[in-house]
C-alpha cells in the first residue's frame, strides 16, 4: 500500500489510562500482510516520592516516553481493526526526582502530550503519524 493510502474508518482513539496510553481504531488501505502497530507517547509524570521510613512526598514531574504495540494483526481486504496500550513507564532515578537516592520514586499519572502511532507491514512503515493529545 502507498504511502497515504491508509483511512481511519474508527479513530484513533486515545485513551489515557493513568500512567499507560490506550489506542485503538479501524483502517483501510492495506495490503494483505499481517500488520503490526507501534505506539510511541510522550508526556509529563507525576512523581512521588517515599522515603525508607514510609513517608511520601511529592516528587519533581519527570517526562516519559512510553511505547507499546500490537504484532501479527490479521488484515482482511485491506482492512483491519487495532487496540495498543503502552507499557508502564519505567521508574525516574530518585536521585533526581528525590530529596535523595535513598528515596523510591513512583509514576503516579501522566499528563500526555503527543502519541505517533506506526503502521508496519512486510518490514516496511506503511503510515505514520504524530497526534497532540
Amino acid at each position: 500500500a502507498a504511502q497515504g493510502a491508509v483511512k481511519f474508518h474508527a479513530g484513533p482513539t486515545f485513551t489515557d489510562e493513568g500512567t499507560t496510553l490506550n489506542v485503538t481504531g479501524n483502517v483501510s488501505g492495506l495490503g494483505n500482510e499481517n500488520l503490526t502497530v507501534v505506539l510511541d507517547a510522550t508526556g509529563t509524570g507525576s512523581v512521588t516520592c517515599t522515603n525508607p521510613a514510609g513517608n511520601v512526598a511529592p516528587g519533581q514531574d519527570t517526562s516519559v516516553n512510553a511505547s507499546g504495540s500490537q504484532s501479527d494483526i490479521e488484515v482482511k481486504n485491506g482492512r483491519t481493526s487495532f487496540d495498543v496500550t503502552t507499557a508502564e513507564p519505567p521508574a525516574p532515578n530518585p536521585a533526581v526526582v528525590c530529596p535523595n537516592r535513598k528515596w523510591t520514586a513512583t509514576i503516579t499519572d501522566v499528563d500526555f502530550t503527543s502519541a505517533t502511532l506506526t503502521f508496519i507491514q512486510g518490514g516496511m512503515i506503511v503510515f505514520q503519524q504524530t497526534f497532540p493529545l
